[in-house]
């Protein structure tokens, strides 16, 4: 069963060791994972952001899940899952990635279970105890061996990366950006912060969000329609110009006889 420590900060439900773990039949682990719940409580959490917090969070999501579907590349995204590293307190980050696994829907992420733990945590922060991103997370996720923290500190329009500089680190090393670009390793992606918000590059090419996509391929749409009617009405004045030159050249003939 998941354990339940006594301390006030250790109350909460947390994966076995990886050791208890091994020791455990399939059906054990079963029942180990159904334990844990798919949720994490209000005091876990960071108070509500607004929507600024929010919409950063989504579109960071919704930006890389679509250029990884493009890619056909088996990655796993979400927001604000609950996460179990072995004996660890659990944490529901605001964007977790991780890399070569299914993209089949979750209601949280049990490392053993799963057999590997993230690979990129990004955090978005607008108010509030900026401390638990900016300090207590860094050495927490670095003590998980999570290679990848970034830090969206939207407030302040600031952009902190960190990472392990070989798989056994525990402690991480700041990303140290070219110019106004951080290097994400992990995703292969450069993140940049632009007019306000958090971007995604691939090479030269932004990553759009959603509702960018959307607008672009309205704006095209309307564009091969325009094209297409202006194409139409040109046709249509041809064959009208066609018939005419018919009917002219019946005419004529028709005197000649």
């Amino acid at each position: 069963m998941a354990e339940r420590n006594g301390s006030a900060e250790d109350k909460y439900p947390r994966a076995p060791s990886q050791e208890e773990w091994d020791a455990l039949s399939p059906e054990e682990r079963e029942r180990v994972v159904a334990s844990l719940p798919g949720e994490v409580t209000d005091a876990e959490l960071s108070p509500p952001e607004g929507d600024r917090h929010f919409q950063a969070k989504v579109g960071a999501l919704d930006t890389l899940r679509g250029y990884f579907a493009r890619k056909r590349r088996r990655v796993y995204l979400a927001a604000e899952l609950p996460v179990y590293y072995p004996k660890a307190r659990r944490f529901a980050p605001d964007l977790l990635v991780v890399l070569d696994a299914d993209a089949h829907q979750r209601d949280k992420w049990v490392v053993s279970a799963e057999g590997k733990g993230l690979d990129f945590v990004l955090e978005v922060h607008v108010g509030g105890d900026r401390k638990k991103d900016a300090e207590r997370n860094v050495k927490r996720y670095a003590s998980l061996g999570i290679p990848e923290y970034f830090i969206y500190d939207r407030a302040r329009q600031q952009l902190l990366g960190y990472r392990l500089s070989r798989p056994d680190a525990r402690v991480y090393e700041p990303v140290v950006p070219r110019g106004a670009t951080h290097v994400s390793e992990r995703l292969g992606l450069e993140l940049r912060l632009e007019e306000g918000r958090l971007r995604f590059y691939s090479g030269r090419d932004m990553l759009l969000e959603p509702e960018e996509v959307i607008s672009r391929l309205e704006k095209l749409a309307e564009g091969l329609q325009r094209r297409a009617d202006e194409e139409a009405r040109r046709a249509t004045k041809a064959e009208r110009q066609v018939a005419e030159l018919q009917a002219e050249l019946e005419r004529l003939k028709r005197e000649r006889r």
